[in-house]
């Protein structure tokens, strides 16, 4: 069994030594290791992939989230294989409804094979969308939509959320929280063709450069390096010359936004890709 161990707390020295001891200790594989001293903001944070019996998935993380108690780290302990058949996702969001909603609906009609959670936003426009699906909603943003990270990092443990999903979530996750929950774990859906159209107006930007062909990325969240090197899926759509720049927008948020958004979550939740490395990678079975 694959298994992926993150933890994360203030710096010191020594901290990932009795992680690596027990997990050696167990015979396990090492197949990745990753570890970051963010010097700004005194934080330590370490990724381990390992490979184990799966019986032992359960002693392992009970181990290791003691050791973490102990050195003053958030331990977290979880395979993909866990729940393969019905991983649990969080959908985030902030205005658009769309790409929510195509996560529901493409999960209610067997598309995305998955469980939908729970629903988080930083404003409460998709609440109502999370009552249509029945799925549980949490408001953590503020009345300027400033989000409560800790407290988005508590209802992701709560809910035992294998996968986060942002969908259109106007929000940066601080490092921290990425490093929670590295590995693959964080999904998310940037409105324009990455890597040449990164920030906040994609299409406004390909606009600018005459373009005639616009898009969407879903990408893994991961620290460290400049998001959106991690492709998981691309959509596209094409317009003639002449097309204004609003109907461009309604047709990417209405349609090629949902789309792309949709098909990388199951192409990352069916596991067909994964992330090694901070690469994306086909994966491949025995």
């Amino acid at each position: 069994m694959q298994i992926f161990i993150t933890a994360v707390g203030p710096d010191n020295v020594g901290l990932a030594d009795p992680i690596i001891h027990y997990i050696t200790g167990q015979g396990a594989n090492i197949a990745e290791i990753q570890m970051y001293d963010h010097d700004d903001e005194a934080l330590f944070a370490m990724l381990c992939r390992v490979e184990l019996p799966g019986d032992r998935l359960a002693e392992v993380r009970q181990a290791l989230t003691e050791i973490g108690r102990q050195v003053g780290l958030s331990v977290r302990v979880w395979s993909p294989e866990e729940r393969r058949d019905r991983p649990r996702l969080a959908i985030c969001a902030t205005y658009r409804p769309e790409p929510p909603l195509a996560v529901l609906r493409a999960i209610r009609d067997g598309q995305i094979r998955a469980q939908a959670a729970v629903m988080i936003g930083n404003r409460n426009a998709c609440r109502g969308i999370a009552e249509q699906f029945g799925v549980d909603w949490h408001s953590i943003g503020d009345a300027e939509g400033k989000a409560d990270d800790e407290r988005l990092v508590a209802l992701l443990d709560e809910y035992q959320i294998d996968y986060l999903v942002l969908a259109r979530y106007m929000r940066v996750l601080p490092a921290g929280t990425c490093w929670k929950f590295a590995g693959g774990r964080i999904i998310n859906l940037h409105h324009g063709l990455l890597p040449s159209f990164p920030g906040l107006q994609p299409y406004h930007d390909a606009y600018a450069g005459r373009m005639l062909t616009y898009g969407a990325t879903c990408h893994f969240i991961v620290p460290e390096l400049d998001a959106g090197n991690q492709i998981i899926h691309q959509s596209t759509f094409t317009v003639t010359p002449g097309t204004r720049l609003d109907e461009i927008v309604r047709i990417g948020q209405s349609d090629n936004e949902p789309r792309c958004l949709v098909e990388g979550v199951r192409r990352a939740v069916s596991r067909e890709v994964q992330l090694h490395f901070h690469r994306v990678v086909k994966r491949t079975t025995a």
